[in-house]
């Protein structure tokens, strides 16, 4: 950070921690609002429950809500009725980690290494070592996956994060830009671009990055300070020019919206 420039007043810890979870959203479960709630409750109550593919939609729809509690219960039942699945075992995989169970989480995941689910698993298992701050082990659990799924833009900023936060700033560069072209106006996307600008010295692009997704002040102090912890030898305030990462930012900026995540 430009050490000429006026310094912010310090953020609440509990505000900057709650603004990293954007960083990497799939280590970090949030509460779901009153509205999903709801909306899950709801689905719930639906009476066509008689058949597999619809129940398996219904905790699908759970889990996208946040509510991970109660998927788990869905899946107990879903299980007695159907038996039990790779899909099942692997939404189980997935609530136990949002439900801070990741001992059982990763033994589900292993388990689902040699099935047709194995790029979620080890994504999965990836999630869980970034969860344990275990980056190099997060990336390697995010490599693998992309290798599978190769334009899954998400796991590719999932990928980007685990690197940077390993310090393999060369590495993290490709994913970074992969995935934000592939979903430029994902906010998870975007905060990666954004701290991986900030490493390589490129603040005034990775401010227009965070201006254009609205970031709010707790979200932008958490991102620049995480960027000063990763580079603490680098001068984020230096405002490069972005062409040493080899693409325009307009391009990252200006895909149709067709190609955006909700």
């Amino acid at each position: 950070m430009n050490t000429h420039t006026t310094p912010r007043l310090q953020r609440p810890r509990s505000a900057l921690l709650a603004a990293a979870c954007l960083l990497l959203l799939g280590a970090c479960a949030s509460l779901p609002d009153a509205n999903q709630v709801e909306a899950a409750q709801a689905a719930a109550r639906e009476p066509s429950m008689d058949n597999q593919p619809t129940y398996l939609a219904l905790v699908r729809q759970m889990q996208g809500n946040g509510m991970w509690f109660a998927s788990l219960a869905h899946i107990d039942a879903l299980e007695q009725r159907w038996g039990t699945t790779d899909q099942t075992r692997l939404l189980r995989a997935n609530a136990l980690r949002q439900t801070n169970q990741p001992a059982a989480s990763a033994a589900l995941y292993e388990k689902l290494l040699n099935t047709s689910e194995r790029a979620a698993a080890h994504q999965g298992l990836g999630l869980l070592a970034g969860a344990g701050n275990d980056y190099g082990r997060a990336a390697d659990q995010f490599e693998r996956a992309r290798q599978i799924t190769p334009s899954d833009g998400l796991l590719l900023s999932d990928l980007g994060y685990a690197l940077l936060r390993a310090q393999r700033f060369d590495d993290a560069r490709l994913p970074v830009l992969q995935a934000a072209q592939l979903l430029p106006n994902n906010a998870r996307v975007r905060s990666n671009l954004a701290l991986y600008l900030l490493t390589q010295g490129q603040s005034t692009h990775a401010r227009q990055v965070m201006d254009e997704a609205k970031f709010n002040p707790a979200t932008r102090d958490a991102i620049e300070q995480l960027a000063q912890q990763l580079a603490p030898h680098r001068d984020v305030g230096s405002g490069l020019a972005l062409q040493t990462t080899g693409l325009r930012l307009s391009t990252l900026l200006s895909l149709p919206p067709s190609l955006a995540t909700p």
